[in-house]
């Protein structure tokens, strides 16, 4: 059987895919499945362990007919079997009648008309349980599986040097992200204080001042990192250049805290214990039913509102 699924967003949005590719990938084994994603996202599939083939496509791009119509034919080439849209739009309904693709799965309401197989789309529960209801059309109705990643060897040994780089090779670390890089969408009500994450680390460092602060640089916080190093002198930078590197870091963390971003479901599918800082966003919508994993919602929907107290007090009090 050979299956593609239409999967526009972010990394973000490809990692909470991931279940869903893993489970069916375990009803059929000898699949072929293939992702059509955002150029931006393409990265993401470094660390799965379920798909053969990303095509990319810039969904929100202001694509010409002839670019729809290339795509059409890409797709048609390739006769898959079934085909699984995670989007809502008549258009992309259209785009997969067009292709001739006999089982069509999507969500029921925009662009429903042109599919074959329809699910209720549940806004309210984890997205990742979300995806997953886009299999039972295909006979598979388990329970959504744990979100993982398949991380390469070569990343889990550069990651094993930058330990020993770092000096926290022989001891557990605490992992701070809390830039722009490795979001989506950034924007203002996303990024926390630098004034409230100096709060933090230096109680950290006040109650446990042989614990390790480790902060993740991505390839745009260069300037926020050396602001918090100016505050923090004592705190530790790792720069992974890829999400399978980013990955094996968050792994060998005991605690990992951050904003809505790439590396929070990351953290959840390397099972890292987890406290996510959240806007307007429900965490539940986003993070799995755990006792490893918490979210705190800012009282104004402002991630800068949450304050350092409140935090600290999951932390050290649970």
């Amino acid at each position: 059987m050979r299956v593609v699924a239409l999967v526009p967003g972010g990394i973000g949005d490809q990692i909470l895919f991931f279940p869903t590719l893993d489970d069916l990938k375990r009803c059929y084994p000898n699949a072929q499945l293939d992702v059509v994603t955002e150029p931006r996202s393409k990265a993401a599939y470094r660390v799965s362990k379920s798909v053969n083939d990303v095509l990319v496509f810039d969904y929100k791009d202001r694509n010409s007919l002839a670019d729809w119509g290339n795509l059409v034919g890409t797709i048609r080439d390739r006769e898959y079997d079934a085909a699984i849209t995670v989007g809502q739009s008549w258009l992309v309904g259209l785009f997969l009648w067009l292709t001739g693709i006999p089982t069509r799965i999507g969500y029921q309401g925009k662009g429903s008309g042109f599919l074959t197989k329809t699910v209720p789309f549940n806004a309210s529960q984890y997205v990742a349980t979300t995806y997953h209801d886009l299999l039972q059309p295909l006979g598979i109705s388990t329970t959504n599986p744990e979100l993982v990643v398949n991380v390469p060897k070569p990343d889990i040994e550069w990651a094993q040097t930058e330990q020993k780089r770092l000096g926290v090779n022989e001891t557990s670390y605490v992992l701070i992200y809390g830039g722009a890089s490795w979001v989506s969408k950034p924007q203002a009500l996303d990024l926390y204080p630098l004034d409230k994450w100096q709060e933090i680390i230096q109680d950290f460092q006040t109650k446990q001042p042989d614990l390790p602060i480790v902060v993740i640089q991505g390839a745009n916080d260069e300037a926020l990192v050396r602001s918090l190093r100016d505050l923090c002198p004592n705190i530790k930078v790792t720069t992974p250049e890829d999400i399978g590197k980013l990955a094996a870091m968050i792994a060998g963390a005991s605690l990992m805290l951050t904003t809505d971003s790439v590396p929070l479901q990351l953290s959840v599918a390397v099972q890292t214990y987890t406290i996510g800082l959240f806007g307007s966003t429900e965490p539940s919508k986003l993070l799995p039913n755990s006792d490893k994993f918490l979210g705190i919602k800012s009282p104004t929907a402002t991630v800068a509102d949450i304050s350092p107290k409140t935090i600290l007090q999951k932390v050290w009090g649970g």
